[in-house]
């Protein structure tokens, strides 16, 4: 499967990985379709893409709400014919540790909230299951081939102050094991299930955070630097291109050695 050949979904398109994932795609040929809450950044990436030639519709997208993710996959339908890559970029962080406790007493002054919780579960894992569920129902009955891709994160092992956010992410890593065995099971060919697990990752919000802050993280990275967005779109175009990927969750990090400084010393 080549991307020209492809019709291409991406939630979280107007921003971030999902914005580079879906303008990657269509500047090498392939329909894509944005969903995303922002309507202006919609606008904005998909305007972006169209100027450069290529082949794209947006829709405001919640991927929270069943009808919202159903009529975006239907609207990839309607627009191109078919649909075969869907890589679900939405998602969200609301970091904090479960408990804090004041610096004096030891006592407990603040803990995370269920709803900053559940905010988290709802986008990043809810979100993702309704996205794939909705693109798999009509790639099967339509006997359209693709990929469904999950996006994990290196902080899927386990990050301090992330158990919202690593949960979601470790979730979503075991899924293609999962989804894969299933179709086997059900005789379904031609749908693979990969999950992209990026390191630290060069997108806007990531470079304007404290420089000292990222200059530690990045003594942990083995070549050095930030994961560009667009190495990270390449990767998921390589899965595209070669089916021999299918039913795993490809780190794609730079070669974090999570510590090993420390344990050097």
């Amino acid at each position: 499967m080549k991307l020209k050949e492809v019709v291409a979904v991406v939630t979280g398109g107007a921003s971030g990985i999902g914005e580079t994932v879906a303008k990657y795609f269509a500047s090498n040929g392939a329909n894509v379709v944005i969903g995303d809450v922002v309507q202006e950044s919609i606008d904005r990436v998909a305007g972006e893409i169209k100027a450069a030639g290529g082949n794209v519709v947006g829709l405001k997208t919640d991927v929270t709400k069943d009808a919202d993710v159903a009529a975006l996959m239907d609207t990839a339908v309607s627009t191109f014919g078919a649909i075969n890559v869907v890589v679900p970029c939405a998602g969200i962080i609301r970091d904090g540790v479960v408990i804090n406790t004041d610096r004096e007493t030891g006592k407990v002054k603040r803990v995370m909230e269920t709803d900053q919780f559940r905010a988290v579960i709802e986008v990043n894992l809810i979100g993702s299951f309704i996205t794939l569920r909705e693109a798999a129902r009509r790639m099967v009955d339509n006997k359209w081939q693709g990929v469904l891709f999950t996006i994990s994160s290196v902080n899927k092992v386990g990050q301090v102050g992330q158990i919202n956010y690593s949960s979601t992410k470790a979730a979503v890593a075991i899924w293609p094991r999962i989804l894969a065995g299933e179709f086997q099971m059900k005789g379904i060919k031609g749908i693979r299930v990969v999950s992209i697990a990026p390191g630290y990752v060069g997108t806007p919000m990531v470079k304007g955070m404290n420089q000292d802050a990222l200059n530690e993280i990045l003594k942990d990275v083995h070549i050095g630097r930030l994961i560009e967005p667009e190495e990270i779109a390449r990767a998921i175009a390589t899965v595209v291109e070669n089916e021999a990927f299918d039913g795993t969750c490809l780190e794609i990090t730079g070669g974090v050695t999570y510590g090993a400084r420390s344990i050097a010393k």
